[in-house]
């Protein structure tokens, strides 16, 4: 049996375990840490406690872990297990150990267990190779990974910049095996269709001008997110071809605040949705023209690229993105700008207002980054380790 490791249920974690269950034809079981947004929990950077409104846990074997109270998962001791990995991967006939990442001490204790079982492991993890290092840190991350590594049998890669990542500590191209990153496309495309004849509803429920361009931002507002690049390249783009540009702000964090004072006495018109749940998502992405993903390093990949192309609906990410390469550059030159040069993007901004991609284009785009592209790699890899 394949044991697959991950913090909690994730939204967009499931449609993939859902997708494998459906396959039928490797046997597994998903292990969940902690129960966080599933049962209502804190999300410090929203500043809001929430659980997603979605069905994360049906369709799909899983269990969560017995685990000590008072879990963080802003800690990398924050997750403790009452047992020991050896018992549990010897009692539950584990031949396979998919971890996600390692920011929790006890991925690490669950990978030294497995290696002395003799089971082998696999590994998908965010990180990238876009973010500068300081040496010290570097030198000390090297080390540490180097261990990690050195227990991996096989590497997940979720694109370009994450198989970088791993070449840059020594893993070599054949134990690399693609895994692009992923959501529920079939989720967001069939609600894009059915709310698009009520888009002029959609835009007038927040206030967008029907004559207007709506750019989409849609995540925490905090600074490594650099909501503040949007509102000043919008403000500097002034309008599209006599057409305003309206901003949606969909989400919550601690600049709000200070970009709603920004907004004041400008000729930029905006609306601050605030936090939304999954279900209401595709409205968002309905009513705008684009989505704008002007993140700054930290932002391994970028899976509001992949809902707003399920969507239909273009995006534009700076380069400092994960998914700039593989999601945001094919759809076009304009889709991809510096992080930080407000002129670039609003450049950027005003050259997909005017020629967004062809539909065509954006489905070809996504279906390279759907559950099943990432369900054949494990079928292969489950047969050869079985």
């Amino acid at each position: 049996m394949l044991a697959i490791v991950t913090s909690h249920p994730i939204q967009y974690q499931a449609p993939l375990w859902r997708e494998l269950a459906g396959d039928g034809s490797v046997p597994f079981e998903v292990w969940f840490l902690t129960p966080h947004a599933v049962a209502p929990s804190l999300d410090r950077e929203f500043g809001q406690t929430f659980a997603w409104d979605l069905d994360l846990l049906s369709g799909y074997p899983h269990r969560f872990l017995d685990i000590e109270a008072g879990w963080r998962l802003d800690r990398f001791d924050g997750v403790r297990l009452k047992s020991t990995w050896t018992q549990l991967l010897r009692d539950s006939g584990v031949t396979a150990l998919w971890i996600e990442g390692w920011r929790f001490r006890t991925l690490w204790a669950a990978v030294a267990a497995a290696r002395a079982l003799g089971i082998p492991v696999w590994l998908r993890g965010e990180n990238n190779d876009l973010a500068p290092e300081r040496l010290a840190k570097r030198l000390w991350k090297r080390i540490a990974l180097r261990w990690y590594f050195a227990r991996i049998d096989w590497f997940l890669c979720i694109g370009t910049a994450n198989r970088r990542f791993y070449s840059r500590h020594g893993i070599s191209a054949d134990r690399m095996v693609a895994a692009p990153y992923c959501i529920d496309n079939a989720r967001f495309s069939a609600a894009s269709q059915t709310l698009r004849p009520t888009r002029p509803m959609i835009r007038g429920s927040w206030q967008v001008d029907p004559g207007a361009h709506c750019v989409l931002y849609c995540g925490k507002l905090i600074p490594k997110k650099r909501p503040q690049d949007l509102q000043a390249a919008v403000r500097r783009l002034g309008r599209v071809d006599g057409r305003p540009v309206h901003i949606l702000w969909v989400g919550d964090g601690e600049l709000r605040n200070s970009l709603s004072r920004a907004r004041e006495g400008a000729e930029t018109c905006s609306t601050f949705a605030g936090f939304l749940n999954q279900s209401q998502m595709p409205a968002a992405y309905v009513a705008a023209d684009c989505v704008v993903l002007p993140s700054d390093y930290g932002e391994t990949w970028g899976l509001v690229v992949n809902e707003s192309l399920a969507s239909g609906t273009p995006a534009i990410a700076s380069n400092r993105c994960g998914c700039a390469e593989d999601l945001a550059a094919p759809q076009g030159p304009a889709h991809v700008f510096p992080c930080g040069d407000v002129d670039a993007l609003a450049s950027s901004i005003a050259s997909v207002l005017r020629s967004p991609p062809s539909a065509e284009r954006m489905q070809a785009l996504i279906d390279t980054h759907a559950p099943r592209r990432t369900v054949e790699t494990v079928i292969v890899l489950a047969h050869g380790t079985s």
